[in-house]
């Protein structure tokens, strides 16, 4: 499926079913998210990566306009749809002040059998939390998350998380957070021990002596 829409190019990646609040200040984005609440028809989030506009990105669909202020400027609610790729970049749209996009929608496989990976996946992002002494609620049980749900918990930079974007099948992108916690969480272990160590400097220590034989 090909078809014409909207663009809010953004510094962000931003998944399927993911909630993104956005504050809208900019005069040309003010029309845009208007237009597209008033038809009830959806906008596109490309990815800004370097200052140069990413081909892939996300359609999302206006939730709620939470407050729309004196001088025009307005809280906006969205959720991302599904992903799409950029086939041509259209700068002036008559009478606009935004652009768009021709756009398709790659095949998406959002599901996948591999209990034990998804599981895998889990319990490191766990770990990684408690040692980074961070609290994260999910909001959903733990059985219920897709990769979507935790690429923005694993200390990705944006250039892997687009990299995870352009990932079509859940199977690839777990694999994908797994590769990157496998790589990530030694590290952190070390820098627990050492910051361990540091703090024990100075102490009285209680040691048991070397016996001889």
């Amino acid at each position: 499926m090909t078809n014409f829409i909207p663009i809010f190019p953004l510094n962000v990646v931003v998944y399927p079913k993911e909630t993104l609040y956005l504050h809208i200040f900019e005069p040309h984005y003010q029309q845009l998210l208007n237009d597209c609440y008033a038809h009830k028809k959806p906008f596109g989030i490309p990815t800004v990566l370097n200052n140069r506009l990413g081909e892939l990105g996300t359609l999302m669909e206006i939730t709620e306009v939470s407050k729309i202020y004196d001088d025009g400027t307005m809280d906006i609610k969205t959720i991302g749809v599904k992903v799409f790729r950029i086939l041509e970049f259209i700068k002036t749209i008559p009478n606009k002040l935004y652009s768009g996009a021709i756009v398709n929608y790659p095949e998406n496989e959002l599901e996948t059998e591999r209990q034990q990976l998804i599981q895998h996946v889990i319990q490191t992002i766990h770990q990684l939390h408690h040692l980074l002494v961070v609290q994260k609620d999910f909001k959903k049980p733990d059985h219920t998350l897709t990769a979507y749900d935790m690429a923005h918990h694993v200390g990705l930079s944006i250039e892997e998380e687009y990299e995870l974007l352009g990932l079509m099948q859940e199977d690839q992108r777990l694999t994908y957070l797994h590769q990157h916690l496998k790589k990530i969480l030694p590290i952190l272990a070390e820098t627990e021990i050492l910051k361990k160590k540091i703090k024990l400097n100075g102490h009285f220590k209680r040691l048991s002596g070397f016996e001889f034989e």
